[in-house]
């Protein structure tokens, strides 16, 4: 976990408190209580992470019972141009933090009543634009120009996922 600026601690505790006003009228979680949300501490993962928006943190007791840590969300999603995804990311951790732990059917259909439907949509844009700030290759499809940004070489072991072709290595400055 990053600690968070006193500017990012107050973007956190505004981000919460508009999930929290949304999912007040919830009708769908029916009677589960979300008052021990606001007290969850919220911080940050690191600014390099590509892969995760959030992440819900538990510690497992002696006694075996699991409890929330803290929920940890991408520091690029305080930025204003992400305030939307970034509501929903928060609402899907809290759906884990109130007990929904599985990815699955359940938590799925809960995760679909976010009101704004567009929000949630803007994942893989979002992974995308942390994959393309970090890159130093991108992993190029000779046949249909397909660019992939990555970190490391492709060395002619990847294939492009819509025609199939080897992937050729182009560096990051060269690629724009």
């Amino acid at each position: 976990m990053v600690r968070p600026t006193p500017v990012q601690s107050a973007g956190l505790d505004r981000l919460r408190e508009r999930v929290l006003l949304t999912m007040q009228g919830m009708t769908v979680l029916g009677d589960v209580d979300r008052s021990s949300l606001r007290l969850i501490p919220l911080g940050l993962l690191r600014k390099s992470a590509t892969q995760r928006h959030g992440v819900t943190r538990w510690i497992r007791h002696p006694s075996g019972k699991l409890s929330v840590e803290t929920v940890d969300l991408h520091p690029r999603l305080l930025d204003d141009e992400w305030s939307d995804y970034a509501a929903f990311v928060l609402f899907h951790e809290y759906l884990h933090a109130l007990g929904w732990r599985a990815h699955d059917r359940t938590f799925r259909t809960l995760e679909a009543t976010w009101p704004d439907t567009q929000a949630s949509l803007r994942g893989p844009d979002f992974t995308r634009r942390m994959r393309e700030g970090k890159a130093t290759w991108y992993w190029r499809c000779p046949s249909c120009e397909h660019d992939y940004p990555r970190q490391r070489k492709a060395g002619g072991q990847y294939l492009c996922r819509t025609c199939r072709h080897v992937l050729q290595d182009v560096p990051a400055e060269d690629a724009q």
